[in-house]
């Protein structure tokens, strides 16, 4: 996170073109107070290191608190763990450097502010006993602590906790200027020494085929690699490649036209749904004739059915009246 510095100085120099005299002032008062030090992680354990030894425990939880604010909050919630034991180690660490010191008063202190909170944690409770220990750096609880191992493993560790944790964090597209700026200039480096490669490259071909001559072997042996490509020199050195029909290649009378069917009878799709509709309409109306007729018999009362019966034997009774007549008549 060293480019931040850059972008530090980019932003500086645009207030001063814009003119804005307060913005820059609150600018440069507030880089005196960084706590992120830009983002430098060294400058950060130097800090966390100089307020420890200087036995500032006020300054010493507001820096924590501060990273915790704006770096481990948005951390995910496995990395708790090791952001709470980071932490307790690192006041561990307050009260190792103030016992160093004799500096009873500092210790006093420490657990008077912070008794309240680390009452309730089970990694405190032999803790409490530290500030009446007469040599706790012989106390199998706290022994481990006064070794350099430990606090060189617990400040490297920090290290590595806050690098890993700047490295990953988002950053704004103003502190992706330099880094972009030095990708292309890497690549218009490259492009440069391309550039005199292939120029070179060009230099040799074009030398060799000036010193071969139109008629050399060398010139053959090129025409005839080439599988039936004439090869030609431009002004600027460059051979240019002309193809040439070869025996074996078909000519367009040798090619055969595909056996395309001619089309089958068109039929009038529209013609034939018309037709349909037409039917359907047809039969539609006499269905409802039907209907109808159906309807206005059962509105008089009477049945087709019952009525074709009646008539039927109306008929035989005439019919049958006008045989006994007839027999009467005959009879008579």
């Amino acid at each position: 996170m060293a480019h931040i510095q850059y972008v530090d100085g980019l932003i500086r120099e645009y207030i001063l073109f814009r003119g804005f005299s307060n913005t820059l002032k609150a600018f440069d008062n507030e880089l005196k107070s960084d706590k992120d030090k830009s983002f430098r992680v060294d400058k950060v354990i130097e800090q966390i290191q100089l307020l420890i030894h200087n036995h500032d425990l006020g300054g010493l939880r507001e820096l924590w608190a501060h990273l915790n604010n704006h770096l481990f909050r948005n951390l995910e919630h496995h990395f708790a763990t090791a952001v709470n034991k980071l932490e307790q180690s690192v006041l561990k660490f307050y009260l190792i450097v103030a016992y160093t010191s004799n500096k009873t008063d500092k210790i006093t202190e420490f657990f008077t502010k912070l008794s309240p909170e680390l009452v309730s944690q089970s990694e405190w409770k032999e803790w409490f006993f530290f500030p009446f220990c007469k040599n706790p750096e012989e106390h199998a609880a706290f022994a481990v602590c006064f070794t350099k191992q430990w606090q060189d493993t617990l400040l490297i560790s920090l290290h590595n906790f806050l690098s890993t944790i700047y490295q990953c964090m988002p950053q704004p597209i103003i502190a992706k200027a330099e880094s972009e700026g030095c990708l292309i200039k890497k690549l218009q480096e490259e492009n440069s020494l391309l550039r005199s490669k292939l120029a070179t490259i060009q230099q040799q071909q074009y030398t060799q085929l000036q010193s071969a001559g139109p008629g050399s072997g060398h010139h053959s042996r090129l025409s005839g690699g080439s599988a039936g490509a004439d090869q030609r020199l431009t002004a600027d050195g460059r051979i240019r490649y002309s193809t040439r029909p070869s025996s074996s290649m078909l000519s367009l009378n040798d090619l055969q036209p595909f056996g395309i069917p001619p089309p089958t009878h068109i039929v009038d799709d529209f013609y034939i749904i018309a037709q349909e509709s037409n039917s359907l309409g047809s039969a539609a109306e006499s269905q409802a004739r039907g209907l109808k007729s159906l309807i206005r018999n059962i509105g008089s009362g009477g049945s087709p059915v019952l009525g074709r019966r009646e008539a039927a034997l109306e008929r035989n009774k005439k019919r049958s009246g006008s045989v006994g007549s007839r027999g009467n008549w005959i009879h008579s």
